[in-house]
């Protein structure tokens, strides 16, 4: 027996599969639901419960994790009828960790309060690698409360979290991490054409550049994938992209121009199109192999 809180995970995909095993490790009572139920199962054989809709998973929690694709995935799960927001019991605390709108978090926060449940946007960074050693960097909006109320959980599956401020605060701290990322990818995939142009050896240019000012974490956790044709997905390009995309209108709508943002999403769409939704981001290499980038 636990007196620990049940909580409910709604999407067991690349990343919150790994996230909610870290829960069970730590002896929480688990609610499981995923559109596709088999990726769920690794889950139920280690004592995961099944529910056969989100709204149905957070009616029997106390505290609801979502960890799905898209906006409307989240809003979906939330605030359909029959959803998050109308089923969970009163009291229960939910916390999205997808990357989604701020205008949405804000949203599910006002919707949620007027049932008497709270909210935590808090999505995520580091990747498949990550979620499976449980050092993702979690940065969460909503009152201080319910930071404190879900840091147990965020130091089982994390390893820097964050109460960035109010709601709708986690995902525009998100947006600017991504736009971190989207430079740093171009700029990893750039370098290491520019060695392959000029006859240099790739590994060792990559493990000499990495004791340098050209690393960074995407230099380390893409750079071996991209010199081994390791294109599986981390982090899903389709996914990439809707975030680049969510970042340029928020960034529009606060007056400011981006360029770097904006080449990124260019390219990143580019390799959207030529069938590589389903690649890791490190895929961009493989758009300027075909000399598609331009």
């Amino acid at each position: 027996m636990t007196d620990r809180p049940t909580v409910a995970f709604v999407g067991t995909g690349v990343m919150g599969a790994a996230m909610a095993g870290h829960l069970l490790d730590a002896d929480y009572p688990l609610v499981v639901f995923n559109r596709s139920r088999e990726k769920a199962e690794p889950l139920l054989v280690r004592g995961a419960d099944w529910a056969d809709s989100a709204g149905e998973a957070a009616s029997r929690a106390d505290v609801t994790i979502t960890m799905v694709g898209y906006p409307h995935d989240v809003d979906e799960v939330y605030l359909a009828p029959g959803g998050i927001v109308e089923r969970a019991p009163g009291g229960a605390l939910l916390v999205d960790m997808t990357t989604s709108t701020p205008t949405l978090a804000v949203r599910i926060a006002e919707a949620a309060a007027a049932r008497g449940l709270t909210t935590l946007d808090a999505p995520v960074s580091g990747g498949d690698v990550g979620a499976r050693n449980a050092t993702l960097t979690i940065m969460a909006g909503g009152e201080g409360s319910a930071f404190e109320r879900a840091l147990p959980l965020f130091e089982v599956m994390g390893k820097t979290y964050t109460h960035v401020g109010p709601a709708g605060a986690g995902q525009h701290t998100k947006m600017a991490n991504q736009i971190g990322i989207a430079g740093t990818m171009l700029g990893l995939v750039e370098a290491l054409q520019y060695a392959k142009a000029a006859g240099l050896d790739l590994e060792r240019t990559h493990a000499a550049l990495s004791g340098g000012g050209a690393n960074s974490w995407s230099w380390g956790a893409y750079g071996p994938r991209i010199l081994a044709g390791d294109f599986a997905p981390g982090f899903f390009v389709k996914h990439f992209v809707k975030d680049l995309r969510i970042a340029l209108d928020e960034s529009r709508a606060l007056g400011l121009a981006l360029p770097g943002l904006e080449l990124a999403e260019r390219l990143y769409a580019r390799l959207l199109d030529a069938d590589g939704a389903d690649l890791g981001t490190q895929g961009l290499w493989l758009l300027y192999e075909r000399g598609e980038q331009v």
